[in-house]
């Protein structure tokens, strides 16, 4: 099939890639100069494992390239799909007008017959919106809500679990069609059921995430240990093994934040009680301070060692990093704060005042608190002997519990995770 991906941050190079992959003809199309610049150099925006190497591979066999030119893009596609990131504010406030505008500029370029796929996170009743104001044109409008995992995301794409599919009848064969090569079950509703079903996975995930921080912040001053209760948990049938249950921090990123943002405005836009969500968005505030208030009494010109510094492990974005807020926060403080982060770089401009260490160990050299702040699996090879030997202070704050089998039950290190009793 003839596709068109439009917006090319990291679902759309992703989709683009392996869709290309797939057997299908792909134009990558993104406004942004500098994307596709990149792109074209197969360099993707997102350090995604494998993805720069797919991207060459495609471009080399003429199965994928990329424009910053609708003209040129749009009009032979037989499918349009909207990959753009919706923007979100500090606030998790989302900007959907800014999806829509990016469509009104490919409006004009679009032939009868054409499928415009959205996945971007967008409301429910958008799909509906666009195919009544669209229908002069003789397009429909169809939605599969986005489904990756950063550092993970080409096998999400290729081999997902299940996809949903929000489209009319008459647009089956053709998604059909464009799938086909990909694995997971096809989840057909319509596309406003699908819109829900993104916001109702996130919340879910959310819900679950404020759950056990909360029983985690109870736990510490109760004698249970949360990492415990999480057995617990996981080990009853009606949970499972899988269950988004592990305390720790605030979720962050935007995500799931923007999908309960985005249930909390149409509740109240249609006069419906939300009291789940809006518990669910004051309990994660309150967990953002969890880590501040560990280190509430680090005194101004103490050195705090912040291990981790993007938003996940397996990717080297810092947009939005809770790390990359706590960095600054110290700052502000007057602490030092020195740093690792195997995907970043000297130079990032986000880091402001941040000191950036080759290594974990350098940058715990003469801390007086060390933070485990994003899990990447090389920092559980730190053994006590090389924490304690760099620091100051031994004392190693670990909000997931990430580094416990090596550091928590170690007598020359103060050791504290969420939801462990002090």
């Amino acid at each position: 099939m003839r596709v068109t991906v439009y917006g090319l941050w990291h679902l759309g190079s992703v989709t683009a890639a392996c869709l290309a992959d797939g057997g299908h003809t792909v134009v990558g199309l993104d406004p942004d100069v500098k994307s596709i610049t990149n792109l074209q150099a197969n360099k993707p925006p997102v350090d995604e494992p494998g993805l720069a190497a797919l991207i060459a591979e495609q471009q080399n066999a003429k199965r994928l390239r990329f424009t910053t030119n609708a003209a040129d893009a749009i009009p032979s596609a037989e499918v349009v799909w909207v990959c753009f990131d919706t923007p979100v504010d500090a606030n998790d406030n989302a900007d959907v007008q800014w999806v829509r505008d990016r469509l009104e500029e490919i409006a004009p370029h679009l032939r009868p017959g054409t499928l415009v796929l959205v996945s971007s996170q967008v409301p429910v009743g958008f799909g509906r919106r666009l195919a009544s104001d669209w229908a002069p044109r003789g397009v429909s409008v169809a939605c599969s809500p986005e489904n990756l995992r950063l550092g993970q995301a080409l096998d999400c794409f290729r081999k997902p679990d299940r996809v949903v599919l929000g489209c009319d009848e008459s647009d089956r064969e053709k998604l059909t069609e464009l799938l086909a090569p990909f694995g997971g079950d096809r989840v057909w509703m319509s596309v406003a059921s699908a819109e829900m079903t993104k916001h109702a996975v996130n919340a879910f995930l959310a819900t679950s995430v404020a759950f056990i921080n909360e029983l985690a912040r109870i736990c510490e001053v109760v004698g249970a240990d949360a990492k415990e209760v999480e057995l617990g948990l996981k080990s009853e049938q009606r949970i499972g093994p899988r269950a988004y249950l592990s305390p720790g921090t605030a979720f962050a990123g935007g995500t799931l934040a923007r999908d309960i943002g985005f249930l909390l405005e149409l509740a109240e836009a249609n006069n419906r009680p939300a009291h789940l969500f809006t518990g669910v968005r004051e309990s994660n505030e309150c967990q953002k301070n969890w880590l501040r208030d560990q280190l509430s009494g680090v005194p101004a010109g103490a050195t705090v060692a912040v291990l981790g510094l993007t938003y996940k492990p397996g990717t080297d974005t810092l947009r939005r990093s809770g790390s990359v807020e706590l960095c600054q926060w110290l700052l502000a403080r007057g602490v030092k704060v020195q740093a690792h982060d195997p995907a970043v770089k000297a130079g990032a401009e986000e880091l402001g005042g941040v000191q950036l260490a080759d290594t974990a160990e350098g940058a715990m050299q003469g801390a007086d608190v060390s933070v485990l702040a994003t899990p990447w699996p090389e920092y559980r090879k730190l053994t006590p002997a090389q924490v304690s030997g760099a620091m100051k202070r031994p004392r190693v704050i670990d909000p997931t519990h990430f580094l416990a089998a090596g550091l928590a039950n170690d007598p020359t290190i103060a050791y504290v995770a969420a939801g462990r009793a002090a």
